[in-house]
Order: C-alpha cells, then structure tokens, then sequence
C-alpha cells in the first residue's frame, strides 16, 4: 500500500503516561512520556528531532488536550481521530501496539481527521457548554424544589404555570421566613397570576413544617447562586462574541432560534464556513442525516450517528421551539412530520433544516426568509398538476394548463 505520510508519530494517550511511536525514513522507535508539562516539552523536544511532520493521537477524554495545546502550531501538522474509526486487530492490545497501529494507519493515509477549532472557539465553547451545564442543574433543582412542595402537601405548581416566576419566588421565600397564612401568601401574586388568588389560597392551604422550611431554604439559595453564575457567564459570552454581532443577527432570523440558542449554534459550529463545502457536508459532521447503509444493492435503514451533542441539543430544542412558531415554513415541515413519524423524528429533520439553513446564512451573508406555512400545499398541489399532465400526454393530448378564478 503507498505511503502518503513519511514523517509520522503516534500517540496513544493516558491519563498518566503516553506512549509515543515514531516512524521515518531514518528512525523508527517508541518511548513513554508522562503526562505532566516537563514530559510533554520533553516530547515535543524528542519529536523535533525525530523530524516529524505530522502527529497523530485519539481523542481520549479531555487527556488529549494538553499535549494538543502544547504542540498547536505551525510546527506540526496535528491530527485528532476518533478511536471509533479504526479498531486494532481483536486480542493484540497493549499501549505499544496501538501507538503502532495508529502509525502505521496514519502513514498511509486511512485515518480521518476530526475537526479541531481554533483556540477562541474552543475557548467560547466552554464557557456555552459549562453555561448550559448550570442551566440544566438549575432546572433539576426546580424539580427538586417542587418535590419539597409537594410533600408538604403545597400545590403550587397545579395553580402557578411554572415555579422559576417572581411571584413564586417571593411566596417562596416569604415561607422561609416564616409566613403561613395562604391569603398573605396569595397577596403576593404579580401580573397574570393575581387573577388566580383564590385557587393560590387553597394550594398554600399546606403543612409546611421546620424541616421542609430549611430544604427550601437551602434549595433558593442554590438556585440563586446559579443565576448569579449564568448571568456571568451570559456577560462573558456575549463580550467575546462582540466580533460576531452580524452573524448572531442573523441566525435569530430562523424561528425558534433565540439569543443564546443562536450563541451556542455559532459557538459549535464556527463562523468560518470555509472547511465545510456545502450544507451537506456540514449536517453530515453534526450527524443530522442518515448514516449510509447500502449493501447489496438494497439500501437499508438508516440511522444519525453520534455527532456533537452539545450541537444536536441545541439545535432539537430550536426544532421543537420552530415547531410552535405560527404560520411558519418551519411549523408546516415539524407538524406535517410529527403527524406521521412522531414528534422526536420531526424534530430531527426541523433540526437539519435549522442547520442548513444556518450554513446558508452565513455563507451567504443574509437574513431568513420564510417558505410560508402553505409551502408544502402548493408544491404537492404543484407536484398533482405535473403528473396529471405527463399522464395525459403520453395518453397524445396536448394539454394547456389556465387556472380557474374562483
């Protein structure tokens, strides 16, 4: 088989110790380094000799992260693969041996590349992947509250549409401290939620006692302690992304894409569009599209893949969201979809539609505009018209199409 790399080394990473193999025209040998700064200088040191050219290691953990930070540059041609695409042979697995078999998958050119962002992006990811984290636990601690509630017998959440509202909150709090008159309670009802102050009353109508007091306590103080965090974070984000204004604008255009929604799409996927040749390419890396399964000349069912998840996440929930925007291409596409397949199918194809249209947007430098919710009507009413008449002409009509005025 040809050689495509002549200058390689590979490394198989752990979270102690690494194994590194070499292989060149000149040298071909193996050595194990630690995984603190001094062994990964002294590696690199060792790999300069060697006169490598490309170096290659999985993407074990986060343990690949240092020494990829170390050896970023334009020194080295850096390779991160997924140990999913390429296995050793079956009963030979040693640390060595891998670090070989990758060598030698590298040199002749049969690994794939995963893609590594730039040093601000993976920054930016960060902060929005650690952002989300902390949204998620404020959401559990919610439920946790809720929990509390409901053993107390406090009925809270059957009256209040949800318990991260102001006056929740303050009834919340005014339990802590000791009020247990419901009236009082329900008193401190804002906006919308005043208007149901007689069911409040009976939902408060509970046994609150010292303990469930102190759980809630404790359960505020945690949640409020979260919102602190996440509107840091809210602020650090929206200061490095101050660059990019034009292309958050821009996503915010496709409905059921938000603010932050639209952050972390940018933030996953980049806003250099250039390593990706069209949109396909792009939703086949996020595995947004079926894997190919042809053998035999049938082609069987097809599954998405494991992709990004952070990305995948993101961009279900705006599928979910678009699917609740009235009188939206984006609407027909997810209720015309849930109707048949069910909803978590739907909101994977909306979700690929999301991308490719968010691709679109920043190649092309321009704002959504809308199909309209009858797009799908008129193509099938379009679609009937069409077929009708090949029907006919090869029946040897000719056929001229004027639609009646109604």
């Amino acid at each position: 088989m040809e050689v495509v790399y002549r200058c390689v080394a590979a490394i198989d990473i752990g979270k102690r110790q690494s194994v590194v193999h070499v292989k060149t025209p000149t040298v071909e040998a193996t050595r194990s380094f630690g995984m603190m700064t001094a062994d990964l200088l002294e590696l690199a040191d060792w790999l300069r000799e060697c006169g490598v050219q490309q170096v290659v290691m999985e993407s074990t953990g986060v343990y690949w992260k240092p020494i990829y930070n170390l050896l970023e540059g334009d020194e080295f041609d850096l390779w991160l693969v997924n140990a999913r695409d390429f296995r050793s042979v079956p009963g030979r697995k040693t640390d060595v041996q891998d670090s070989e078999w990758l060598c030698n998958l590298m040199r002749h050119g049969l690994l794939r590349r995963s893609f590594v962002p730039p040093k601000g992006q993976r920054e930016l990811r960060e902060l929005v992947r650690y952002r989300r984290s902390l949204i998620e636990e404020r959401a559990r601690e919610f439920n946790r509250l809720e929990k509390v509630l409901e053993g107390a017998n406090v009925k809270l959440g059957a009256v209040a549409s949800k318990l991260t509202g102001k006056s929740v909150r303050l009834m919340l709090t005014a339990m802590v401290n000791g009020e247990a008159d419901p009236k009082t309670l329900a008193e401190l009802a804002k906006g919308r939620l005043r208007n149901k102050r007689d069911e409040l009353v009976q939902a408060l109508q509970g046994l609150m006692g010292a303990h469930q007091r102190f759980l809630l306590k404790e359960q505020l103080g945690h949640l409020a302690d979260l919102d602190t965090r996440i509107l840091r974070l809210d602020l650090e984000v929206e200061e490095r992304l101050r660059p990019f204004v034009d292309e958050l604008e821009r996503l915010q255009t496709i409905p059921g894409v938000g603010a932050r929604v639209s952050q972390e799409l940018l933030v996953e996927i980049g806003w250099d569009m250039s390593r990706f040749p069209s949109a396909q390419h792009l939703a086949s890396w996020a595995k947004l599209c079926p894997g190919n399964n042809l053998s035999a000349g049938k082609r069987k069912h097809g599954r998405t893949g494991h992709g990004n998840r952070y990305l995948r996440t993101t961009l279900t929930e705006a599928a979910h969201a678009a699917g609740r925007k009235k009188n939206t291409y984006l609407q027909a596409q997810y209720q015309r979809l849930a109707s048949r397949r069910g909803q978590k199918r739907a909101a994977i194809a909306v979700a690929h539609s999301i991308l490719t249209i968010a691709y679109h947007l920043l190649v092309q430098k321009t704002k959504y505009q809308d199909l309209g919710a009858n797009y799908f009507d008129e193509r099938k009413e379009q679609t009937v018209v069409q077929r009708l008449q090949r029907r006919l002409e090869k029946l040897g009509y000719q056929v001229d199409l004027t639609k009646q005025v109604a």
